[in-house]
């Protein structure tokens, strides 16, 4: 969508393992100088680890293009597969025709391309990517394989890769015998702050093949804070801050738009924190929810009815107080003066007394 509008032959943060884009950090060289010093020594088995999107599966691919002709390898992808079903993959992919369906069988042929291949002077490689999706039984199934050896060397090397969990797994107490016989062991860590800008660089180079300053100072920083260091993550921030620089007709990616597209990222990709927690917390927290809610319903039940108690009229009060109980006295009132009697009229003495009157 914006590959014309900023000059790209392609999208430069594909989501793809692409040799080509490979981006070799200290620790990507190192894990590459491992392999093909391992390849040449001749070793058994070599085990390489990394968080997932760390680009284990592009430095695969990239080891693999960079062989030269006296290096046979058959490259696995997804092994989720039972013990016969994984020769019979091998087999397929060096190209060796069997008819059998047994697994001694099916290990003969293997065995026989292998001296053919010594006799030509080649090595023999099988590399497995997503080696910690193996089954414990296949596991000891490419133990048994790492077997088919001359008495000098070696007839097959094999190479895992895969996430920590692999590593875990072949210290296990269970897997003891095959993870004695790994002689190499490296884990690619996530780029740091530098590696990082120079990983965007890099890979806007390679898409417009002209050194383009399309992301500024402050993006670097928001890209690598949510990042991390994985690729991947760096791919998915860089392709976002892109889209939003091109919706909103920007020539460069500013460290506000860096830091709006990751902000429009993790605010839709990652679930709320409660989600991240286990059952248990969440449980826990569920019910001191509930437990302060109904506190707080039954304190503001209990605190409306004591206030209308009091907001009653006495009469209402008193008559609806339970039955034989005394009513409170009412409140006493100076009595009033009591009235002045009657003026009477004046009555003359001597009028009223007829004998006073001779």
């Amino acid at each position: 969508m914006y590959n014309a509008y900023f000059g790209f032959k392609e999208k430069p943060f594909k989501l793809v393992p692409n040799p080509e884009y490979l981006f070799l950090s200290r620790s990507h060289e190192e894990a590459l100088a491992h392999l093909n010093y391992a390849i040449s020594q001749g070793d058994g088995f070599v085990e390489i680890t990394g968080e997932v999107g760390t680009g284990k599966t592009t430095l695969c691919r990239a080891f693999l293009e960079n062989l030269d002709k006296n290096t046979v390898a058959a490259y696995i992808f997804n092994p989720k597969l039972g013990p016969k079903q994984l020769i019979k993959t091998i087999n397929d992919e060096f190209g060796i025709h069997y008819d059998a369906d047994n697994t001694k069988d099916l290990i003969d042929k293997l065995n026989a391309f292998l001296i053919q291949k010594k006799g030509e002077r080649k090595r023999v490689i099988v590399l497995i990517d997503e080696a910690q999706n193996l089954s414990k039984i296949v596991l000891e199934q490419l133990r048994l394989l790492s077997n088919l050896e001359t008495s000098r060397e070696k007839l097959l090397q094999i190479i895992l890769v895969g996430q920590p969990e692999l590593a875990e797994m072949l210290d296990s107490h269970d897997l003891r015998q095959i993870g004695q016989r790994i002689s190499l062991r490296y884990q690619i860590t996530p780029l740091n702050f530098k590696d990082t800008r120079d990983y965007i660089q890099y890979r806007l180079n390679i898409a417009s093949h002209k050194s383009t300053p399309i992301f500024e100072k402050g993006a670097y920083r928001h890209i690598y804070n949510y990042s991390r260091g994985v690729p991947r993550l760096i791919n998915i921030a860089c392709n976002r801050a892109l889209l939003t620089a091109f919706s909103l007709n920007r020539p460069t990616v500013t460290g506000q738009l860096a830091r709006h597209a990751v902000k429009e990222m993790t605010g839709r990709g990652r679930p709320s924190s409660i989600y991240l927690m286990d059952g248990r917390k969440a449980l826990g927290v569920f019910l001191i929810l509930c437990t302060l809610t109904f506190g707080l319903l039954y304190h503001k039940e209990l605190s409306e009815k004591v206030a209308t108690f009091f907001r009653k009229p006495a009469t209402e009060t008193s008559a609806s107080a339970p039955a034989g109980a005394a009513s409170p006295p009412a409140p006493s009132s100076p009595a009033p003066a009591p009235a002045a009697p009657p003026l009477k009229p004046a009555v003359d003495t001597k009028a009223a007394d007829p004998s006073k009157s001779r």
